[in-house]
């Protein structure tokens, strides 16, 4: 096996999230407003966690604060214990609109992260090569972003954002933008691909279905500004397949989920149900 490939299998280390107390206020003035408040969350190494909520909750806001990008007004966020007051590779991240170089080939857009982290070249193209071969794009490593499918240029994006090993994945709505069978048929590469890697992952979803799909965990968000308005444990079996969607359980969480979305009586969540899977 080449180092590339060994590489390429190896497991994130670490990954433990916590947001303590988080609060977000952009604007200046009388302009200003709260986008998220008393945010408090706790995300251990290696779970894969779905963000839901209305437009303009601050979902991707939220993600934005543990990417570095944005800095809370009041709390704390950490990573692995350290507070994250800044981004770096040790958090990827994959947007709805692909952000690829249209001007480098397929695999020295996903080999450009171990480039600014000084890796040689030989070394980070073995790497792009192998997370290539991953997503299913072994075939166009030498195309352009240009000539790739909507789906095809996220498979890139995942491979760029894993180049690094980062220990936390963050996605706003990365398939948003997809057709519907592409983008079931990325939500399952997403989850082989989890498995391979095993990197804590944030999702920022508006669709239900896909996220009680992916999830170990689903937190519900109310509207702006964004507070907590459920955390509900997803305990489905792995590996997944879409034999689940017809699941009675499934379908009593979705339930749930629209009625919270939509407003719960008072405001008040919906008594707690068991965790999905569990008797």
């Amino acid at each position: 096996m080449s180092a590339g490939a060994a590489w390429a299998g190896l497991p994130a280390a670490d990954g433990h999230v916590a947001i303590r107390g988080g609060a977000i206020r952009l604007g200046r003035g009388a302009a200003a407003f709260d986008v998220v408040e008393n945010i408090g969350l706790d995300i251990p190494a290696r779970q894969f966690v779905c963000i839901l909520g209305p437009s303009g909750c601050g979902k991707s806001t939220l993600l934005g604060a543990v990417a570095g990008h944005l800095a809370l007004s009041r709390g704390s966020v950490s990573l692995d214990g350290q507070a994250v007051t800044g981004p770096h590779p040790d958090r990827g991240i994959v947007f709805q609109q692909h952000t690829l170089f249209p001007w480098l080939s397929v695999l020295d857009n996903v080999a450009f992260g171990s480039k600014m982290s000084g890796v040689g070249r030989a070394e980070r193209r073995e790497r792009a090569r192998a997370l290539l071969a991953q997503v299913g794009l072994s075939d166009f490593v030498e195309a352009y972003p240009a000539e790739l499918s909507g789906g095809m240029q996220q498979r890139v994006e995942i491979a760029r954002a894993l180049i690094n090993q980062p220990r936390v994945l963050l996605m706003d709505e990365p398939f948003g933008a997809l057709d519907a069978q592409t983008r079931l048929t990325m939500q399952e590469l997403l989850l082989d691909i989890w498995t391979r890697h095993r990197t804590t992952i944030l999702f920022v979803t508006h669709d239900i279905d896909e996220a009680l799909f992916l999830a170990d965990r689903l937190i519900v968000m109310t509207p702006r500004p964004g507070r907590i308005l459920d955390d509900i444990p997803l305990a489905f079996g792995r590996p997944r397949d879409r034999g689940l969607i017809t699941d009675p359980r499934f379908t009593a969480i979705k339930q749930r989920c629209l009625a919270l979305l939509q407003g719960a009586p008072g405001g008040v969540p919906l008594a707690r149900l068991s965790p999905i899977g569990m008797p």
